[in-house]
């Protein structure tokens, strides 16, 4: 499938404070539209699969919806090997869709 144009922002990042490490950043508005125009046909529960870049690290995931935005989350490990530390406002690029 083709993962179409990347969509590109920046934001902070935050820590969820739950039983295991997890951050987040959240998406701003108008890439959050952008990406739901994006993923129609591939969300599923209300998430949607993506492909990231932060720094040189690729990862994928799935966006979580919050309040008619989405919220990024971020593995620890990521995190680290980004070394990108809570409330550092970073640079994301992100192709909505499955890889493969």
């Amino acid at each position: 499938m083709d993962m179409g144009d990347p969509i590109e922002f920046t934001g902070p990042m935050v820590e969820w404070r739950g039983p295991a490490p997890y951050y987040f950043v959240a998406i701003p508005a108008p890439e959050s539209d952008d990406i739901k125009d994006a993923a129609k046909g591939l969300e599923y529960w209300g998430q949607v699969p993506v492909r990231v870049r932060i720094g040189e690290t690729d990862f994928s995931t799935a966006l979580f919806p919050k309040d008619g935005a989405y919220l990024l989350p971020v593995k620890d490990a990521v995190r680290r090997a980004t070394g990108v530390e809570v409330d550092d406002v970073i640079g994301v690029t992100l192709w909505v869709g499955r890889q493969g």
